[in-house]
């Protein structure tokens, strides 16, 4: 498979995305790092893998914490020495409210997930990828990375950040060999949007839409990458 003998680490994999993500990957040949704070349904997602013939581990992860990020890296040097694929894809959302009814607490925790947290993944894990010349890193951001997004200009704002990060990250790694790409997809079936979604779940776009193209992008030709994919649905749930 293509992937065989390569080391992936996707964050947020308990479920939705990240969950469809890591299965996929493991399923062309990747070992799966599956990193999250739930480690119950990482299990769960493990031996799901399992019983498809994948291989995973699980690595109980808070983004919110350095150190967390630096043992997760600790670990993935000494058991591995090598880190192939990074997908940071964990991410949180308060949804709802305007900009000046959200908490500063609430801003801070959702910036420190959706644009510090891929920061300290890139930054623990990119040492490894230099040293071996190769590598991709992919992060998962939104549509609300390029609109306007009334009553979530927080979430917005991280994922525009996200945006910035990547495509200057990109160029940063390019003279290694490394490439960096961000998916931005709009409305997806998962939990992210919440009790009060009235869009229809059959028209938005599927997790493993997400990690279809996720899988696209790590198995293209060396000599070229795809710097960004902007993924909606065909008809407007």
């Amino acid at each position: 498979m293509e992937l065989t003998g390569q080391l992936a680490v996707v964050t947020g994999a308990g479920r939705g995305i990240g969950e469809a993500i890591g299965k996929r990957l493991a399923a062309i040949g990747a070992t799966v790092v599956l990193a999250a704070r739930d480690v119950a349904q990482l299990e769960r997602v493990q031996r799901e893998i399992t019983a498809s013939g994948g291989a995973s581990e699980i690595a109980l992860l808070d983004l919110l914490s350095e150190q967390s990020v630096a043992n997760l890296a600790q670990t993935i040097e000494s058991r591995h020495q090598r880190c192939d694929i990074l997908v940071n894809n964990a991410a949180v959302g308060f949804g709802g409210k305007p900009l000046h009814e959200t908490a500063p607490a609430e801003w801070d925790q959702l910036m420190a997930t959706n644009l510090r947290g891929p920061y300290l993944m890139i930054r623990a894990l990119a040492p490894m990828m230099i040293a071996a010349k190769s590598g991709h890193i992919i992060n998962i951001s939104s549509l609300a990375g390029h609109v306007s997004l009334p009553s979530g200009a927080a979430y917005s704002a991280s994922k525009w950040g996200l945006n910035g990060l990547t495509y200057s990250v990109a160029e940063e790694l390019r003279p290694h060999g490394v490439r960096v790409s961000v998916i931005a997809p709009g409305s997806t079936n998962t939990h992210f949007e919440g009790s009060g979604d009235k869009k229809d779940p059959n028209k938005k776009i599927q997790p493993d839409d997400v990690a279809r193209v996720v899988a696209m992008l790590v198995t293209q030709a060396p000599q070229s990458f795809v710097s960004e994919v902007l993924l909606r649905p065909t008809q407007k749930p």
